[in-house]
């Protein structure tokens, strides 16, 4: 029996993102990050991009366009995932955040990746609410 998802917070791809965007804002808040204001902003941006995707894809009508917008989310991954890194050069995050904000970048990227393929493949119900 398929349980019909009716909300965007439903979604475990949309719950990763939102963890993945507590981390960012915990790291940014620190002191060495926090005076890079022009990276702190494309961080923050890039993390609330993915989330605010996955929820506005939903939202749509139909299949189609959720992809398209789980498309852009998984770009903005992939961003924020490349900011780390300058984050971690820049010394403003330790080698264990730089590490575990990596891995949680890898596995969103994997979920999205893998929500698509479902989607390209079922005739998936949703209800908005």
């Amino acid at each position: 029996m398929d349980k019909t998802i009716k909300t965007f917070e439903e979604l475990n791809v949309w719950k990763n993102a939102k963890e993945l965007v507590k981390m960012v804002y915990m790291f940014t808040k620190q002191e060495k990050f926090a005076k890079d204001y022009p990276l702190i902003d494309q961080i923050r941006r890039a993390s609330v991009s993915i989330m605010s995707n996955i929820a506005e894809g939903f939202e749509r009508g139909s299949n189609k366009e959720f992809i398209q917008f789980l498309y852009i989310a998984k770009g903005s991954c992939g961003e924020v995932r490349s900011q780390i890194y300058i984050a971690f050069d820049q010394k403003y995050i330790s080698e264990d955040n730089f590490a575990a904000a990596k891995e949680e970048c890898i596995k969103l990227s994997a979920m999205i990746s893998n929500f698509i393929r479902y989607l390209l493949t079922k005739d998936t119900k949703r209800q908005k609410s």
